[in-house]
């Protein structure tokens, strides 16, 4: 979104990137940057750092980095726009008309303003007479009033154009409707439909407590040919990915940890009990934004899916995208009942706390998962499990803890722990083997180690590329060195987003402006990470000698690339040679 460059260098200025920050990290002194605990991934030694004096943060350890507009975008998980309303808010500033981005957000608060209306008709639908049927549904599920209330929950009525008619008549438009993803559209008239029918319905509501979507409950479970869950699409302000249904809730828990379970019911279930932790992924597998998000509020996630085949293979790709973000995992495995919600409807909170104390590590439970998948009795059987818990061992960091599951599988396959031990060192030195050459190729490979960490980001022309990323770095430390590269252009760059970053700056210090990283707009959170990284890495001493030489090196590959024909090339090497003094 365009801001005016004046706007957004006063916002920065107001916003000291170390106060911003220091508002979710504990922020130390060293040298002339502060370092922390990166709050985007897990660690246990700080490689995040903020440098005042340049306005950037940067993590070397996931690469993470950008200005304070880019860090409440990662922090809060907001666009630019959002990020800089927030930031003006915090400074007391009035954010200038900008007609783009004034459309964009107008559009998000009629559809946040939208969905409250549409939870307002569905929670009012379940007291009236149409309702009755998902009210006693409800109460034979065991939901309180008191619960019902609390998480908004609704009925949609088999009806075809109830909601329409109500938000119609409430102002929004046709238009605004489709965008909602509430109605479903005719392909042969275009009328709207009600997407939800007869469906216990459940508001999604995001950390900052808008409504931005539903999941629906059918209530005829006759119907075989509609689907007994169903959720909202993907709209301008709901995304399934990045949500996690009760986390605006539990995200309050003092409890210390969260409970992530499958389902919307089980979330509610273990509310109404106390465990006030408790989320529920939006009818997807765990992806890693939803992780993420876990990570912002806790270093602890209890695992609860269901016991079935589907819910354990769910588990096992869960706790390493976990792990990933982080953090520590711990599984509960359901006894005498398929889910939480039937075993507090069965025994209560008491035993489900004691559930929860008993509740194994990540590790435990993989050593139980693999157990299951052989019989001992069978030696080859026993050979194989042994050899496949060893692998699982050898990943362990600590010699303590590796000896001490050695010990337990050693225990139940009925060997020596000296031979455990054997085998989980083998299994480790072989990993250990694997990793070294994997980094000796890497090494080795010098082209594929300078190309950028981000996957979306490549380089096409290395050399060219280095020059760019020294070029950048040298005038944002020394913007003044631009006056020396006037003839230098953007579309010389082999890198695009160089290019751009390029251009940005050579703009702002036409126009009289602050030429910082901050002050570079439209670009996606990793590539500003990306860039912040070059600034980062690239510490050589300022002058105007190396800023000449990046930028022949771009010119000559630039021609280099623009040269078609034989003899042109070699008139560009004789030429290239005699700028150099090299005779030919």
């Amino acid at each position: 979104m365009a801001f005016p460059a004046s706007f957004i260098d006063e916002l920065v200025a107001r916003n000291p990137i170390e106060d911003v920050v220091g508002q979710y990290v504990t922020l130390k002194r060293s040298g002339s940057n502060l370092f922390g605990l990166c709050p985007f991934h897990g660690e246990k030694t700080a490689s995040f750092s903020v440098a005042p004096d340049k306005g950037i943060f940067y993590c070397f350890g996931c690469h993470k980095g950008g200005g304070v507009i880019n860090f409440e975008m990662e922090i809060e998980g907001l666009s630019y726009p959002d990020a800089v309303r927030a930031l003006a808010k915090r400074a007391g500033m009035e954010v200038p008309e900008d007609e783009q981005y004034q459309s964009r957000y107008r559009q998000q608060e009629r559809l946040w303003a939208l969905h409250k209306e549409a939870a307002r008709f569905y929670h009012s639908q379940l007291y009236a007479p149409v309702g009755a049927e998902a009210l006693r549904y409800a109460a034979g599920r065991g939901m309180p009033k008191s619960i019902l209330t609390k998480f908004g929950i609704g009925y949609a009525p088999d009806s075809w154009t109830d909601l329409v008619d109500y938000l119609r008549k409430k102002g929004y438009t046709d238009q605004e409707l489709r965008d909602s993803g509430l109605v479903t559209v005719s392909k042969k008239n275009g009328n709207l439909f009600d997407r939800f029918r007869d469906r216990l319905m459940f508001p999604i509501i995001d950390v900052r407590g808008n409504v931005i979507g539903f999941g629906g409950r059918i209530m005829n479970d006759k119907d075989k040919s509609a689907a007994k869950y169903l959720n909202s699409p993907e709209t301008l302000i709901f995304n399934k990915r990045k949500n996690l249904f009760a986390l605006n809730l539990a995200k309050k828990s003092k409890l210390g940890y969260l409970i992530l379970v499958e389902g919307y019911m089980d979330a509610i279930a273990l509310h109404q009990y106390g465990f006030d932790c408790a989320v529920a992924s939006l009818g997807t597998a765990l992806t890693e934004d939803g992780a993420n998000l876990l990570s912002r509020y806790t270093d602890q996630v209890v695992l609860i899916y269901d016991g079935d085949a589907a819910g354990q293979n769910a588990t096992q790709r869960a706790i390493p995208i976990l792990e990933k973000a982080g953090l520590q995992v711990k599984v509960l495995q359901m006894r005498d009942a398929k889910d939480p919600d039937e075993f507090l409807k069965k025994f209560g909170a008491d035993r489900f706390k004691l559930l929860l104390e008993e509740s194994s590590n990540r590790v435990e439970y993989q050593l139980a998962a693999i157990l299951k998948k052989y019989d001992l009795r069978d030696d080859d059987q026993k050979v194989q499990y042994l050899q496949e818990s060893a692998g699982l061992i050898s990943t362990l960091g600590s010699s303590v803890q590796r000896e001490v599951y050695a010990g337990r599988v050693a225990e139940v396959a009925k060997i020596s722990l000296d031979a455990m031990k054997l085998e989980v060192n083998r299994a480790y030195k072989r990993r250990q083997y694997q990793e070294k050459k994997k980094q000796e190729k890497i090494d080795l490979s010098p082209a594929k180690n300078l190309q950028p960490k981000s996957r979306a980001i490549r380089y096409d022309n290395l050399k060219s590329a280095m020059a760019e990323e020294m070029l950048l770095s040298l005038i944002l430390r020394e913007p003044a060195l631009l006056e020396e590269v006037k003839d230098l252009e953007a579309d010389m760059f082999s890198s695009p987003l160089l290019g751009r970053a390029y251009d940005q700056l050579c703009q702002r210090h036409r126009q009289g402006l602050e030429v910082s990283l901050s002050g570079l707009t439209d670009f996606e959170p990793e590539e500003m990470s990306h860039i912040a990284g070059i600034l980062q890495r690239q510490d050589g001493p300022v002058n105007e000698q190396a800023l000449r030489d990046c930028a022949l090196t771009i010119r000559e590959e630039y021609q280099k690339a623009h040269t078609q024909s034989t003899d042109d090339l070699m008139r560009l090497r004789e030429k290239m040679q005699k700028s150099k003094g090299i005779k030919a």
